[in-house]
């Protein structure tokens, strides 16, 4: 029964995640956990949904207890070399490319911060990295468009040499496991997010609709 209930509340907070609604699916995932403490999805799952949320702490502390749990061998492994001190071969090679073009380092860190968000939130799915320079290619081409300082796929390509055809389908992955939109709020990094006028514009539309309407 409470295994039952734990993967209903499980797969609400998966529904919710889909959904953005981020600050629930962490209490549904939390709930889950709560009935069944030892199943390692649970706590993989709650530490995907702060990954998203940017408590990236928070998301590592679970990610270490699902770690705990996980049965894998491989994947337990896989996710214990997030908690290693220096910078894995990929994000050695996007910071030295990104500083030697004059990226700021606060964009520089914004690659490498979509780096762990997305080795957290592929949860179970295989991470493949045949060359480190496709996925270095794929993240500074990403951040690179959140910021404005875009490069062509064909520019990005022939600076780490990959194909550019290497540099889309990587930066798709990107786009659609991580929900990128332009302006990200979590990875931009300009003094004004053009995102923000149209929060206010749409806050400022439904202030005048609710006006209109009044008797």
């Amino acid at each position: 029964m409470m295994l039952q209930k734990a993967r209903k509340a499980n797969a609400l907070g998966l529904q919710q995640y889909e959904r953005w609604e981020i600050d629930e699916a962490v209490e549904s995932f939390k709930e889950a956990i709560r009935l069944v403490p030892d199943e390692s999805d649970f706590h993989l799952n709650l530490a995907r949904a702060l990954a998203r949320s940017g408590d990236y702490d928070a998301a590592r502390r679970a990610l270490g207890s699902s770690i705990r749990f996980e049965p894998d061998k491989e994947l337990a492994e896989r996710f214990e070399r997030l908690f290693a001190e220096g910078m894995d071969e990929v994000e050695t090679l996007v910071t030295q490319q990104m500083t030697r073009k004059g990226l700021p380092l606060e964009v520089v860190g914004a690659a490498v911060q979509m780096w762990l968000e997305y080795r957290i939130c592929i949860g179970r799915r295989p991470l493949v990295i045949r060359k480190a320079e496709t996925w270095a290619a794929a993240l500074d081409y990403t951040v690179r468009k959140v910021n404005f300082h875009e490069l062509t796929q064909r520019e990005i390509s022939d600076l780490y040499g990959v194909s550019p055809s290497t540099v889309r389908a990587y930066h798709n992955d990107l786009v659609q496991t991580l929900d990128i939109m332009p302006c990200d709020y979590r990875y931009f990094r300009g003094d004004d997010n053009p995102l923000d006028k149209l929060v206010e514009a749409a806050a400022m539309l439904e202030e005048l609709e609710e006006r209109f309407r009044r008797p």
